[in-house]
């Protein structure tokens, strides 16, 4: 009797424990961390066990700057990002990247939820704030080339790149139309015409990854962990403000908006782009920030967008002015007019109080922050982050790689334009011989890799001088000239040495130093001095090859007789090899303005197909030459 009651003891006991074991494994169980599960499924599970402090920390970005692993967890921070310029330390290698971004990243994992942050970063063009990264030719140089695979393959090294140092979202494309360049971002455009623009959008699928055949169009996509997600900016009109000025007003009616700066957007969006970025411009007069008719109403509603919007940096604080001094407004009308994400990049705790006093007291509802944190999960869990959330080594030998130097070198070849080749088409200038006595190279853009890049390089808004790994022009020149040619490089030579020593040619390389929004812009489109005094100076006295070194076109009218050759390289970053392999000849001329070429900044703005359209050189225009592949 004892032994059998013994028995149904331990059976009782056992029949327990199993119970406890199944228990246990069920808890376990969560259906927002199964990879298996629909995305649709994973993210209401997650949303079920979200509060209002967990989802409005994941509408947070905010700069790596203050950031830290305790801020992650205790603010439930959704995203960092490195502003321009902001980095780990000065020449930091790709593992000091990865292991910032994993220390911010495991103070995310450490919360109830383990929601992963997001890390991102501007790749204005190519990952553009890495030392050693492969720095392509800025857009306004991309879109010369009219080739949306070479753009896609350049999307492509970028991704490389940005995963090489653990950064899994960029903000890029932009895809402004730029129509007066007298706007300081203009250099980010790939055109004034809307057609290229939308042709380059091709850089999204680049950075991303092709949607698959069977994909759903519009919804968005990365590919694996060699791809990024991209941000389509700056949403929208950004290219049309009033003399170029940065973040001024674009005056347009709604069909001019749709058809001239909505284009880029449209391919974008159903090619999967992830995010998209406001834009600190008005159209006619109201703030982009607050526009709930475009952001709510035609991007996520017509265009059925189902990624995240995110604001520029501090976008919302400039619905007031003076800037930031009603913030609660500003978070109220940002907010509701659509913003999922919010750059802030600073002031965290001051968003996170008025955002949760404006929803407990109804002024934004729950609805729209349940829209902005499904938004935000859904690209999180779209491109993988919650399986891989740390980044690893792996891919560290992608940054700044030979075959990404190639490719840039190809586009820095492909996006030159030849604007005059001799006083007639029977005397050509260009090619240039390789083999002479002696040539003369001028110009402070010559032996310069941050003027060649240009802004949004190393740091914000670009530096003068040796700032990244890279082949200066003057560099490619001494390596493509014969070896019995002698070169001699002088800064801003007087005329007295130019006449003196009897030089074959010269090759003078001027333009603009490096800016980037707000500083860049201009009203008059000069080249800065002394250019025009050493273009002038040396081709007064030998005949002389003119290379342009701008983000856009600038005044040169006045110059054109004294010049023999006029040459726009634009900004063609780090890779000055590919100036001289079509200046010597082993590649032809064949870029053509996207862009047209103005005869004085009285005309602007002046686009191809206006009414008083006059230009010095029209949009299309480029001389070609033919490749040499032997010199006598």
């Amino acid at each position: 009797m004892q032994r059998r009651k013994m028995g149904l003891l331990m059976r009782n006991f056992l029949v327990l424990c199993c119970w406890m074991i199944l228990t246990v494994k069920a808890e376990e169980y969560i259906t927002y961390k199964d990879p298996n599960k629909p995305l649709g499924r994973r993210i209401k599970d997650l949303m079920s066990r979200m509060t209002l402090e967990e989802k409005i920390g994941q509408m947070i970005q905010i700069d790596r700057t203050v950031a830290t692993s305790q801020v992650m967890k205790k603010y439930y921070i959704g995203s960092v990002l490195s502003g321009g310029g902001s980095v780990p330390k000065k020449e930091a290698s790709p593992e000091d990247w990865i292991d910032m971004i994993n220390g911010f990243q495991k103070g995310s994992l450490s919360t109830r939820l383990g929601i992963p942050m997001i890390y991102g970063i501007d790749a204005v063009h190519g990952n553009n704030n890495v030392y050693n990264a492969t720095i392509f030719p800025h857009n306004v140089a991309l879109g010369v080339t009219r080739d949306p695979q070479l753009i896609k393959k350049i999307g492509a090294a970028t991704a490389l790149e940005a995963r090489a140092t653990g950064i899994p979202y960029v903000f890029a494309p932009c895809l402004a139309v730029c129509r007066d360049p007298r706007w300081g971002r203009c250099c980010e455009s790939y055109s004034e015409d809307p057609k290229i623009v939308r042709a380059m959008s091709e850089m999204v699928p680049g950075l991303q990854g092709d949607v698959p055949s069977n994909g759903r169009l519009g919804v968005p996509f990365v590919a694996d962990k060699q791809k990024v997600a991209a941000c389509a900016k700056h949403y929208v009109g950004d290219g049309g403000t009033v003399k170029g000025i940065n973040e001024n007003n674009t005056i347009i009616d709604r069909h001019g908006l749709l058809s001239i700066h909505m284009a880029g957007y449209y391919n974008s969006i159903i090619r999967g782009v992830s995010t998209v970025m406001v834009s600190y411009s008005s159209w006619n007069g109201l703030r982009m920030h607050g526009n709930k008719e475009l952001v709510t109403g035609f991007l996520k509603g017509t265009l059925r967008f189902r990624g995240f919007v995110i604001s520029d940096w501090a976008g919302i604080d400039k619905l007031t002015y003076p800037w930031h001094t009603n913030y609660t407004y500003s978070i109220l009308e940002g907010v509701n007019a659509g913003i999922d994400m919010v750059m802030l990049p600073y002031n965290y705790t001051e968003f996170i109080d008025g955002l949760t006093y404006l929803v407990n007291n109804s002024y934004v509802p729950m609805t729209r922050i349940d829209d902005a944190v499904k938004r935000i999960l859904r690209v999180k869990f779209q491109m993988g982050l919650f399986e891989n959330p740390l980044a690893d080594y792996s891919l560290t030998k992608y940054l700044g790689s030979p075959d990404h130097r190639e490719l840039a070198r190809e586009a820095v070849r492909r996006s030159l334009v030849l604007l005059k080749n001799g006083a007639n088409a029977d005397e050509p200038v260009l090619p240039l011989p390789k083999k002479a006595t002696s040539i003369l190279v001028a110009g402070a853009h010559a032996n310069n890799m941050g003027y060649q890049c240009g802004g949004w390089t190393i740091t914000w808004q670009g530096l003068g001088g040796n700032t990244t790994i890279g082949t200066t022009i003057l560099s490619a020149i001494e390596n493509t000239v014969d070896q019995e040619t002698k070169v001699v490089y002088k800064e801003n030579p007087d005329s007295e040495f130019v006449k003196s020593n009897n030089f074959s040619y010269a090759i003078v390389v001027v333009g603009e130093t490096p800016y980037a929004e707000g500083s860049g812009d201009s009203l008059n489109l000069t080249i800065p001095a002394p250019g025009p005094n050493i273009m002038t100076t040396v081709c007064a006295s030998v005949k002389c090859v003119v290379v342009l070194v701008t983000g856009r076109p600038v005044v040169i009218q006045q110059y054109l007789t004294q010049v023999d050759a006029l040459v726009a390289a634009w900004l063609p970053g780090t890779e000055g090899q590919g100036v001289a392999d079509v200046l010597f000849g082993d590649y032809g001329f064949t870029g053509k303005l996207a862009r047209t070429w103005f005869k004085t900044v009285d005309q602007l703005p002046m686009n191809v197909g206006d009414p008083h359209y006059d230009p010095l050189f029209p949009f299309g225009y480029g001389l070609t030459t033919e490749p040499i592949k032997a010199y006598q």
